[in-house]
């Protein structure tokens, strides 16, 4: 059976000079890759800035991040790009400042539960309902702004305790767009030995997108941090109320800036990666109609004309597969980068220290020798346990990272997924807007360059309200 290909930049037949790969890589990351890209076990690129080495060999990418994790530290290009954002979080930081944070937070966990958060989860997923059954039926719409939406939405009831109204959620999503879009221009400079490239209007747009995001959320910390200093008992069970209570091993608590930096990664990472893959499950739902169709069929038979329970989840296998199938073949995260801490050989090339190892699930998860029709939207695959095809192993298929800094959301998110396109699949039909294709760029994540448009049909048998 012949399965459908979703497009992507097409890589260029040759490895790229110096300067084109600098031009390529300011619009998106993927523009940079060539052909052998998808193929090679190891790749190596001596630039100006640094020295820069692909791994995609299995073994190599266990040993960086499990093994050896301890000497391969996040990039600190990397760090510096997201510092105006994320500040000193857990997302951002390495030794022994990301194990004191990552212990607090830890506990912290227990509120994103899958039986904790399910009825989170409905609440924001009805909301969505409610949004979409406004629109005409037939309407083409950009399916990324309410993924988008309700991905926030999920997040920000799990860490707050109240929903995300529509002006917020839209000024999010467009300040982070704006954000996204200039890291490249932030990063590449450095990359190739030209900080002086680095314009100051470039930088200043990008610390006001983050204040933006920051002060929607300082507006929530600051009078709960107010209130928990002076001894109030919180209203509310939720994450926020976790993190002013986590205390490290001296019996400190996190500082308002920490506090601010921690829910920031939060609520970043925990909505821009969902909402990235949920926006390109519904793509590829729409392009193919018999998938979908089957989808549709299982959501039926599993819940009917009932609201969902979280023990319905477990049922929707195929539900569930076109969600980790999305992720192999549009990782919300593509490029992860590591900083060698000493010298080490790998392959037989010498790894200086301070050289950059970059871990690409795109790639990984594309492998012409690795996977069966690499390119190929095929969810049947998971139910045939073929992740990391040919020896590769659990290191061929990683969405969600591995090793000590593997996502913490990585559950929520499946769950979270599966709830929200189980909802979407049963009340509507997704179809394709004929002449529009949208164009993957890779930035801080995998998202489109001009959008995922779609046309919703409402169906005839889709449940009341």
């Amino acid at each position: 059976m012949a399965h459908f290909c979703p497009a992507y930049p097409t890589p260029r037949r040759h490895k790229a000079s110096g300067l084109l790969m600098f031009l390529s890589a300011r619009h998106s990351w993927l523009d940079a890759l060539y052909e052998r890209s998808y193929r090679m076990q190891m790749g190596e690129v001596r630039l100006p800035g640094l020295d820069l080495y692909m791994i995609n060999e299995p073994g190599l990418v266990r040993r960086v991040m499990v093994e050896q994790a301890e000497d391969f530290p996040k990039s600190e290009l990397l760090g510096q790009a997201l510092e105006p954002l994320l500040g000193e979080s857990i997302f951002t930081t390495s030794g022994e400042q990301w194990q004191r944070q990552r212990a607090m937070m830890d506990p912290a966990f227990a509120q994103a539960r899958l039986q904790v958060a399910f009825p989170v989860m409905a609440a924001a997923t009805e909301a969505m309902r409610a949004r979409l059954d406004r629109l005409a039926d037939g309407t083409e719409h950009d399916i990324e702004v309410e993924m988008t939406h309700v991905t926030a939405d999920i997040i920000f009831r799990t860490i707050f305790s109240v929903p995300m109204e529509g002006e917020d959620a839209r000024r999010v999503f467009d300040a982070f767009a704006r954000y996204q879009a200039l890291v490249p221009r932030l990063i590449l400079p450095s990359i190739f030995g030209l900080r002086w490239l680095v314009w100051p209007w470039d930088a200043w747009r990008a610390r006001h997108a983050a204040r933006e995001i920051r002060g929607l959320l300082e507006t929530l910390i600051r009078p709960r941090f107010e209130a928990r200093r002076a001894g109030a008992e919180h209203p509310q069970a939720d994450i926020l109320a976790a993190f002013l209570d986590a205390r490290d091993e001296q019996g400190r608590a996190f500082d308002f800036e920490e506090l601010v930096d921690q829910v920031a990664m939060l609520f970043l990472a925990g909505h821009e990666t969902s909402a990235s893959a949920l926006t390109w499950a519904c793509h590829l739902l729409a392009r193919a109609p018999d998938i979908q169709q089957r989808v549709h069929d299982e959501v039926a038979t599993q819940i009917g004309a009932r609201a969902p329970g979280v023990a319905d989840m477990k049922g929707l296998t195929l539900t569930r597969n076109v969600f980790r199938e999305t992720l192999r073949l549009f990782p919300p995260v593509g490029f992860m980068a590591r900083q060698a801490r000493t010298g080490c050989p790998m392959r037989g090339k010498q790894i200086q220290a301070g050289a950059t190892v970059v871990i690409s699930p795109w790639l990984i998860q594309r492998q012409r020798d690795g996977w069966r029709d690499p390119d190929a939207f095929d969810p049947d695959r998971h139910a045939r346990d073929e992740e990391g095809s040919a020896g590769h192993g659990r290191a061929g298929y990683l969405p969600f990272g591995m090793g000590p800094r593997v996502c913490l959301g990585a559950a929520f998110a499946l769950q979270e997924a599966t709830l929200i396109l189980a909802q979407l699949v049963r009340r509507w039909r997704l179809e394709a807007v004929e002449g529009h294709e949208p164009r993957p760029v890779g930035r801080l994540t995998i998202r489109s360059a001009n959008g995922v448009r779609l046309r919703l049909h409402r169906r005839a048998e889709a449940p009341a309200g």
